[in-house]
């Protein structure tokens, strides 16, 4: 064993033993998507006199946190995210009604004196769903105010008799505490007790001696609370309190017959309810315990069955040294999940499929190795397998190193640009390329070397899995097809190809998903089996004839509707309930319509950026003709994976831009490759023409390309057959993508760059080893196999 094989196995020892006692010790942190609750995102807006920046933003985030205690909720998390956004996640909260209520209650509290009963009629009942009103920021419809003068208004109060109601006296910024108390000894019940802070007691104080001055009983006599343009309580002031005294701030005491509930939410209101600037609930989302834990369970299952179905593969086609990148493959994943846990990374449903995708792919760097080595026993019988590994390490490096740096620019444009969920899928998808580095150039090596150190190994070819040529390849090789003879006949089989998915974004179009395009969609799960004809009809005659209607999952509803507030859903939800039995919300997601578009125009963006940072990266790497050659193949596999979809009629959101941004990293792996080999072959044969330069390396090249997508392939059949709803589409995106992507890297890119070049007058790259720091003339270092020791007959 040499030292630097020594090295990595005391390396790759270390490493394991700390993931196994982080896995041990630590728990993952799950989202909400996968364990359950309701995640609310808040968007600030400017008001009259404050600016919404990112000072008043954590000013309101400090008021929204003293709300959300207060309702009790295990362990809320409330997050500012950019400069005026708020992001509060409450888990296992199913029913988010009463957190939007009192999250949502934005305006600024103040208190009125009653001037006398009004003379309008205000609303008090509420329109049927889809009518245009005046909308709260909580999304609930709530009826128009009336002027009655400059600074007054009319509105009901908690009866829902007018009032008039003269200009605010004193906001809620002068609260000091509020509290609910129950008087068992005076029978008096729950009171809700004031403090005020000095200046604003003395205003108080000020305002309850001038409402003394009227009768009992008399409307005048009351002092109006005003909340979101709602009256939350009008008391009346005790006859023991004298004209012009008023009530001194430690001393008020609101009573009525109120609740537990109720005077605890009223405490909450008035002491909570001034936020430096207004919010308005732009996204909602809501999901059962039940669903995160069947994806949980079905995602291990596939992880479980697509990494025994890529180690058996591997297996079968490199025979020992296949079982060892098996064993390092397991070895990936305890490292990747340790670095998730150890990190504090949020695992959510794109994460997790993001974790199982990365064990298909891991297999990448070893299959570029084993067919390096592969090749090097075939041009040279008589080397030693120890130096045939070694070679095949060091000509793969490139390759291995282009392609993940792709992977990485794909995750790191998932994290930056994606929303919500989508970003831990970048998250796990940039550990897992790095993990996968690790198993592959440390523990596998390490393995694979000590191995070949072995004479029963080394002997018998048959055994070793890297000794002899695969079936493939000696099959190509016997063959030889002539494939870029005439290239351009590639290049028009792929523009049907883009026609024909052109045609189902015209003729279908693409069905974006509520997060792209705003509204509500909400899956049900009833105890009686509902029809989806029956379930429509039953909706349209509750008044939400625009609700739309399908199957979800084992017999689950799915309804979108356009606006929908959350008193609106629970009445959808009673609607389904009379023909359904128990009606469960198994997932709720509500966008706002800015959002959405906000939505739509950052997916656009993080395209485009995708494509000119991948575009930049490989003008750096290779040549310009084949960065632009292998941009194309990128469009072309993005234009047919949504032109799949149209025609299928799958939806477009969120996690589809995800496995679309994947499908671009995969799409340029693979390419990078094929042109390593081409730039690596040219450089070394200056004077072949390219077209059977690009012959030989796509030949060459195919039985990685092959073996590493059928280890992808594995996973991702796992993912659509186990995952349900929550994963399918997202695994048939990345299926569409893995095999138009290994189409184009051979029959788009390589065609495109043979176009290229002939107008290019750039010449043949150097040969290998004759870079731009290479003197003319002097003699180029050559490194020696470590088994060599230079002696010589």
């Amino acid at each position: 064993m040499t030292r630097a094989t020594a090295v990595r196995a005391v390396l790759a020892v270390a490493v394991l033993l700390a993931s196994v006692v982080i896995t041990l010790t630590m728990s993952p942190r799950l989202g909400l998507d996968l364990q359950g609750g309701t995640r609310i995102v808040l968007q600030a807006h400017d008001s009259d006199t404050v600016t919404a920046d990112r000072e008043t933003t954590d000013r309101t985030l400090e008021v929204l946190r003293q709300r959300i205690d207060s309702l009790g909720v295990s362990e809320p998390t409330l997050t500012r995210s950019g400069e005026d956004r708020i992001i509060v996640e409450l888990p296992d909260v199913q029913d988010p009604r009463q957190a939007a209520e009192v999250i949502g209650r934005t305006a600024q509290l103040s208190f009125h004196a009653v001037e006398g009963p009004g003379t309008g009629k205000p609303e008090t009942g509420e329109p049927p769903a889809g009518d245009s009103e005046t909308e709260g920021t909580d999304g609930r419809k709530k009826p128009p105010a009336s002027d009655t003068g400059p600074g007054d208004l009319t509105l009901p109060d908690e009866q829902g008799r007018s009032l008039a109601l003269g200009p605010s006296r004193l906001s809620g910024a002068g609260v000091d505490d509020a509290t609910a108390a129950f008087d068992a000894q005076g029978g008096a019940g729950w009171s809700v007790s004031l403090t005020f802070h000095k200046d604003a007691g003395q205003d108080w104080k000020k305002l309850t001696g001038e409402a003394a001055c009227h009768p009992a009983g008399d409307d005048r006599r009351r002092v109006a609370i005003v909340l979101d343009e709602k009256v939350i309580s009008s008391p009346q002031v005790d006859p023991s309190v004298g004209c012009r005294v008023g009530l001194p701030s430690g001393t008020t005491q609101i009573t009525g017959s109120f609740s537990a509930d109720e005077a605890r939410d009223l405490a909450l209101l008035i002491k909570g309810g001034a936020l430096p600037v207004p919010v308005e609930i732009v996204e909602q989302r809501t999901v059962g315990p039940t669903l995160g834990a069947a994806a949980i369970e079905a995602s291990a299952q596939a992880a479980l069955i697509g990494a025994a179905a890529t180690a058996l593969f591997i297996t079968v086609v490199y025979r020992l040294f296949g079982a060892l990148a098996a064993v390092a493959l397991g070895a990936y994943g305890m490292i990747s999940y340790a670095a998730l846990v150890a990190l504090g990374v949020t695992l959510t449903l794109p994460g997790l499929a993001g974790f199982v995708l990365a064990i298909g792919m891991a297999v990448d760097a070893n299959v570029l190795v084993f067919e390096r080595a592969r090749e090097e026993c075939a041009d040279r019988p008589k080397r030693t397998l120890r130096s045939a590994l070694t070679t095949g390490f060091q000509k793969a490096w490139s390759a291995v190193a282009d392609s993940n740096a792709t992977t990485l620019i794909a995750a790191g444009l998932l994290f930056f640009l994606g929303s919500g969920p989508v970003k831990g899928f970048g998250v796990t998808l940039a550990i897992g390329v790095v993990a996968s580095m690790f198993s592959a150039l440390v523990i596998a090596r390490a393995l694979t070397e000590i191995a070949a150190n072995r004479r029963f190994v080394s002997d018998y070819r048959g055994v070793n899995g890297i000794g002899r040529p695969g079936a493939v390849r000696a099959w190509l090789v016997r063959k030889d097809p002539q494939l870029f003879r005439r290239p351009l006949r590639w290049l028009v089989v792929s523009a049907a190809l883009v026609a024909v998915a052109v045609a189902g974004i015209v003729v279908r179009g693409i069905d974006l998903g509520v997060e792209f395009t705003g509204g509500r969609l909400v899956e049900y799960s009833t105890s009686r089996p509902v029809d989806v004809e029956t379930a429509r009809d039953t909706l349209a005659a509750a008044g939400f004839k625009d609700a739309e209607v399908t199957t979800a999952g084992d017999g689950d509803l799915s309804v979108r509707t356009g606006k929908l507030d959350n008193d609106g859903e629970h009445a959808l939800r009673s609607a389904l309930a009379e023909e359904g039995g128990e009606t469960k919300k198994v997932r709720d997601e509500l966008i706002g319509p800015s959002l959405g578009d906000e939505l739509r125009r950052n997916a656009l963006i993080a395209l485009g950026v995708a494509v000119a940072v991948q575009l930049a990266y490989l003008a750096v790497r290779f040549r310009w003709t084949f960065a632009v050659a292998s941009v194309v193949a990128m469009v072309h596999d993005v234009v047919l994976v949504v032109g799949a979809f149209a025609w299928l009629g799958r939806p477009v959101d969120g996690i589809f831009l995800a496995a679309l941004l994947t499908v671009i990293g995969y799409s340029v792996n693979d390419s990078v490759v094929v042109f390593d080999r081409v730039r690596e072959l040219w450089g070394a044969n200056r004077k072949t023409p390219l077209d059977t330069i690009a012959r030989r390396a796509v030949l060459q090249t195919v039985p990685r390309t092959v073996n590493t997508g059928m280890g992808a392939l594995f996973i991702l059949a796992a993912l659509a057959v186990l995952g349900g709803d929550s994963l399918a589409d997202f695994a048939i995106a990345l299926l569409i993508g893995i095999v138009v992507g290994t189409w184009s890297s051979v029959f788009t890119a390589v065609p495109g760059a043979l176009a290229l070049e002939r107008s290019a007058k750039a010449p043949p790259p150097p040969a290998p080893g004759k870079g731009k720091g290479t003197a003319r003339g002097k003699a180029r270092t050559v490194r020696r196999d470590p088994l060599d020791n230079g002696a010589r007959v």
